[in-house]
């Protein structure tokens, strides 16, 4: 039986728990129950925080987890990132007071203060500057103004509480962390493992496609499929008006409007988009 680990609170919970669903996983506890068994699917989910999941799956406890990859990185284990799941985006930063760092080389003998501190001794480490990380659970942008630290090293999304604090971010982002599926190198081979796989690939296919339906006539047929060509190829049938045909293509979800005016322009009609709720390519 496949375990697997899923984040119990914060930001990554919800989308994980609802790629899994969408895979076809059972996701809906009764109360607040720390593992689900799936007996269909022959799967366990183990609800725990999500800093944890890197150590239980790097440790063999558990064969595969989602988790970020902020979190991976910064729990120093074997365990390792498998596929990227595209939620739960975030960007780790340098920031230090107004006018006072502009380079790498101005943290050397300074104090950074994070909550991240593996990742960000590694960091350092690989570009060659020598520097004190403090350790902190929370309250990040506080600490140079409390004195614990010169600096820090945090997740930056609008900049607004960096700012708020008196900081302002430098240099080039540490990381830019997102939602991945991890396994261990001893998983990688497993057919339960890739059965997970396939279906969160297929998940975030159909998030990312839709179904275009058109009819054209077969003159036109070429221009329209020149602009939409189709994850593979179109599918091309013929209707009782032997002039015409009907036409079938995935094309991004992402600008397909935009798509669709092409289409009209080359000469589809009858134009219609369908959702994707799964897929297997």
């Amino acid at each position: 039986m496949l375990r697997i680990a899923v984040p119990n609170k914060g930001s990554l919970s919800e989308p994980a728990i609802s790629i899994l669903a969408e895979a076809g996983y059972k996701t809906r506890r009764r109360g607040r129950e720390l593992v689900l068994t799936d007996s269909t699917n022959d799967v366990e989910l183990f609800f725990l925080r999500p800093r944890d999941i890197a150590v239980y799956v790097g440790r063999g406890s558990i064969q595969a987890g989602i988790t970020g990859r902020d979190l991976l990185l910064d729990s120093g284990t074997s365990a390792i990132e498998h596929r990227a799941l595209g939620f739960a985006r975030s960007t780790f930063r340098f920031a230090a007071p107004l006018g006072k760092m502009t380079s790498l080389a101005d943290i050397a003998g300074k104090r950074v203060g994070a909550s991240y501190d593996h990742l960000v001794r590694r960091y350092l480490t690989e570009h060659g500057i020598e520097a004190e990380v403090v350790h902190l659970d929370g309250a990040v942008e506080s600490s140079v103004r409390l004195g614990v630290a010169d600096l820090i090293a945090d997740v930056v999304e609008t900049g607004s509480t960096l700012k708020a604090a008196g900081l302002e971010v430098f240099e080039e982002p540490i990381l830019e962390s997102e939602a991945v599926l991890i396994t261990r190198e001893d998983c990688v081979d497993d057919p339960a493992l890739a059965t997970l796989d396939r279906r969160l690939q297929g998940v975030q296919l159909a998030r990312s496609y839709v179904l275009v339906d058109y009819n054209v006539r077969e003159g036109d047929l070429d221009a329209t499929i020149e602009i939409a060509p189709g994850f593979d190829s179109p599918t091309v049938s013929p209707l009782m008006n032997s002039e015409w045909r009907a036409v079938r293509v995935m094309v991004p979800a992402k600008g397909v409007n935009l798509v669709m005016d092409r289409l009209h322009e080359a000469g589809a009609r009858g134009i219609i988009v369908t959702e994707l709720t799964a897929s297997r390519l």
